[in-house]
């Protein structure tokens, strides 16, 4: 397995990743199918290739993306910088083979290195990733709410 961040001759296989993230995710409870067109999946990739704002990796399994990271780093209001892992996911067919548990810790090294040493993300209360998360990460009991704008804005 080897683990480094996209580059642009990685742009196929991850769409090809991320559109299986959105499907995976569509329609559960509580969480609207996520509707990206043609045109967001290319402003993401230009966001995550840039590296400024936000920042993507692949794990490959004898030369095959099977996992594709988004995370992004930012200020804190009372010490050093955060981390928060955007999203994660591993393709159904690989895991369990500790190819998550390896981009989380490829994440953490990255947020160290940039002076970001707090790495944190959501999940579900039920997801099945809680097994892993629950190795190795502290659940400290937090609840995450969504603020909804009335209909009447754009903001998404």
């Amino acid at each position: 397995m080897s683990i480094g961040l996209l580059t642009e001759p990685d742009r196929d296989e991850w769409e090809g990743l991320t559109r299986s993230f959105h499907s995976h995710w569509a329609g559960r409870p509580g969480r609207p199918a996520t509707e990206v067109d043609d045109d967001g999946y290319e402003r993401t990739w230009q966001r995550l290739v840039d590296g400024e704002q936000i920042r993507g990796i692949c794990a490959r399994l004898d030369g095959k993306m099977v996992g594709i990271a988004h995370y992004l780093f930012h200020a804190s209001v009372w010490g050093a910088g955060r981390c928060y892992l955007a999203e994660l996911f591993v393709d159904p067919h690989v895991r369990r083979r500790g190819i998550a548990t390896a981009m989380i810790e490829w994440v953490a090294q990255d947020a160290d290195e940039y002076g970001s040493p707090r790495l944190y993300w959501n999940t579900e209360v039920d997801a099945d990733a809680r097994a892993l998360y629950d190795k190795i990460a502290i659940y400290r009991g937090y609840i995450v709410y969504n603020y909804s704008w009335p209909a009447t804005t754009s903001a998404t």
